[in-house]
């Protein structure tokens, strides 16, 4: 089987344990991920096939625009721009060859990953989705990526309706049913599994501040940092937390520089990274941009967590979402954050229900089967 993906680890851990529970079984597989995602892929010790990164240049200047656009205008911008144009024209090449030299059984794809739905498509190799999302959000990524999807299959020679075969993939899901949405209209039900805690040892947290405070944990994933438009988030983080009484670690990603927020309050640690799953089992809060990875892992450790969504559509859903189901709260990015998100930590500290809404999601999600499990729906797949 192959696994694609694009660089973001969001999009990459949620296929992890049906990936490694595939190898476990005695399959081949391969994960195809931009180079600059290899070391990610490593910690799996699964087989990295790269495909080239798009171009930073033309990414920057999409980033760059999106504080000046609406939310919806923003989004859509992301979706059609980053993941329908220049990620999958830089890493069609190397995909479509591996398609053609391997001849997998099956691909496995994250919905943000076209370009192994055209080589597929082309190829005749079956495909199926590995939900980064809410089901709600598959159907987003079709409506906005029908253009693009159109153009690729156009520039490739692939007469296959692109955004059809994307909508009636079979779906893999780790979000337990009460935090997620129905697919509208295709009454296809995903297969749903669990994402287990970490085979390895985590390394202990550095020490700062009163060890006796509750900590809260900071990170906007592995995207913003890079992009610079978004320092004044980071910037309010740090500030809104100097007033809270917790100790906080915030990981600004491989791109970040915490030298950037120097010196920080005396409560407060910045990081480029740090394991997630070695916090979270610490922590009595979470901040985040409301990225899958993040959320899920927090709602999976019974943490409750302030969401600030900052630029595409699934964000806005699982802010919403969290704070619909009682295990958080949403707030607005822009002017005046630094009082909301200061308000919101100390509500979701010091407030038993949104704790109490955490871990009952946690249980939920907890009971789901595991990746082994689901092995079988996979190769039932295969051509």
């Amino acid at each position: 089987m192959l696994f694609a993906t694009t660089g973001g680890q969001g999009h990459f851990r949620p296929m992890v344990p049906l990936a490694r529970a595939v190898a476990d079984s005695g399959h081949e597989v391969r994960v195809a991920a931009p180079a600059s995602f290899a070391e990610h892929v490593a910690t799996t010790g699964l087989r990295h096939e790269p495909f080239d990164d798009a171009d930073p240049v033309a990414l920057g200047a999409v980033f760059a625009a999106l504080p000046s656009l609406s939310r919806e205008e923003a989004n859509a911008r992301v979706m059609t721009e980053v993941f329908g144009r220049l990620d999958p024209v830089a890493a069609l090449p190397a995909v479509t060859g591996l398609l053609a030299a391997w001849r997998p059984d099956v691909v496995v794809r994250e919905p943000a990953e076209v370009a192994s739905l055209v080589a597929a498509e082309a190829a005749g190799v079956p495909h199926v989705q590995v939900a980064i999302g809410l089901c709600s959000l598959i159907r987003t990524f079709v409506d906005e990526l029908t253009g693009p999807l159109a153009e690729l299959a156009a520039r490739e020679g692939v007469e296959a309706d692109l955004a059809a075969a994307a909508a009636a993939e079979p779906v893999f899901t780790s979000v337990p049913p009460s935090f997620d949405d129905d697919r509208e209209g295709d009454g296809v039900a995903p297969v749903r599994y669990r994402i287990p805690g970490p085979r390895t040892q985590a390394p202990p947290l550095p020490a700062w501040g009163d060890p006796d405070a509750p900590l809260v944990y900071v990170s906007f994933g592995t995207v913003a940092a890079a992009q610079g438009v978004f320092d004044s988030t980071y910037s309010a983080a740090v500030d809104a937390l100097a007033g809270v009484e917790a100790r906080a670690l915030v990981t600004v990603g491989a791109h970040g520089d915490p030298e950037a927020w120097a010196p920080w309050p005396p409560n407060v640690r910045v990081e480029r990274w740090w394991p997630q799953e070695a916090v979270m089992p610490l922590a009595a809060a979470m901040v985040g941009h409301g990225g899958f990875g993040t959320t899920t892992l927090a709602l999976g450790a019974g943490v409750p967590q302030v969401v600030v969504p900052l630029f595409a559509s699934d964000q806005w859903i699982n802010a919403r979402r969290v704070a619909e189901v009682r295990a958080g709260l949403a707030v607005e990015s822009g002017p005046g954050l630094v009082a909301r998100l200061g308000d919101a930590v100390r509500a979701v500290l010091h407030e038993p229900r949104y704790r109490s809404a955490a871990r009952g999601m946690a249980e939920e999600m907890g009971r789901l089967p595991a990746p082994r499990a689901v092995v079988e729906d996979l190769l039932a797949h295969a051509r």
